[in-house]
């Protein structure tokens, strides 16, 4: 299976390019979500609270698991180790100046209800102190001296990636950061940002959100006035080329597309 997915351009990618310093690509997209911002609202008047950030997690989770499960893979020793389930990290913005991220498990099989429950908890757990995890161990890492905290940083990638083995001391589990991560920069009045791929994820790409703004849409030749989401990809060209990239992008935008689809657990799973 894994060899499978060591194609020829992804062994030359492996040797070309470092991980990944020199291998990002770019792309943006503006993604009309009138019809979810509305179900938002409505779901809002009987006592539940869903957002954006759950919405596009539920969609790439199921585009990245049905559509181009070619793209749920790392780099192991000069192979693509392929993901058999869409692990999403989410970051969380805490009260407003601190961030935080948790990973919601084999999402593909999730409701965007399950997905909000999973996020709103871990951000319980962040604000009272009971977080645990690969971000529970960011203190204890930054206090450690700068020439063994970049040392110690190593061997917790080559320990947790190329061994596939959970680390121990800082209770880190084996995939800390799952296949693919999500982050909303909205939340800070941002449109567009190229976020940078977090080294020791091993994960091969970053979906950022911007902040939600009506602008004028040409939709059957009149123009109208809609809702739209700015998003913007960050890949690892070592797994990732346009074409999955498009792909992973016309899968989401798809299951975007029907919000009561996502709130519901998915029958394809």
């Amino acid at each position: 299976m894994e060899e499978n997915y060591t194609t020829a351009w992804r062994k030359l990618a492996i040797a070309v390019y470092k991980q990944p310093v020199d291998s990002r690509i770019y792309g943006i997209f503006d993604a009309d979500v009138t019809d979810i911002v509305d179900y938002i609202e409505e779901q809002k008047k009987i006592g539940r609270n869903l957002t954006i950030t759950h919405f596009v997690t539920a969609a790439v989770a199921r585009a990245l698991y049905e559509d181009v499960p070619d793209i749920n893979c790392f780099v192991r020793r000069g192979h693509v180790v392929f993901r058999k389930d869409a692990d999403v990290f989410v970051t969380v913005n805490i009260e407003g100046k601190d961030m935080t991220g948790l990973i919601v498990r084999k999402a593909q099989d999730l409701s965007v209800g399950e997905i909000a429950e999973i996020i709103r908890e871990g951000a319980r757990k962040k604000r009272s102190g009971e977080e645990s995890g690969a971000f529970a161990s960011k203190g204890i890492l930054s206090k450690i001296p700068w020439p063994f905290r970049r040392m110690l940083f190593v061997l917790i990638k080559f320990w947790i990636f190329d061994l596939g083995l959970p680390f121990p001391f800082l209770n880190i589990p084996a995939d800390p950061f799952g296949s693919i991560m999500v982050t909303n920069i909205g939340t800070f009045g941002l449109s567009y940002g190229m976020v940078a791929l977090f080294p020791i994820g091993k994960i091969p790409a970053v979906v950022t959100m911007g902040k939600i703004e009506e602008k004028p849409v040409v939709i059957n030749g009149e123009i109208k006035i809609r809702k739209m989401l700015p998003l913007t990809g960050t890949f690892d060209h070592r797994i990732v080329d346009g074409a999955q990239a498009g792909a992973l992008t016309e899968s989401a935008m798809r299951n975007l597309n029907n919000p009561q689809k996502l709130d519901q657990p998915n029958p394809h799973s």
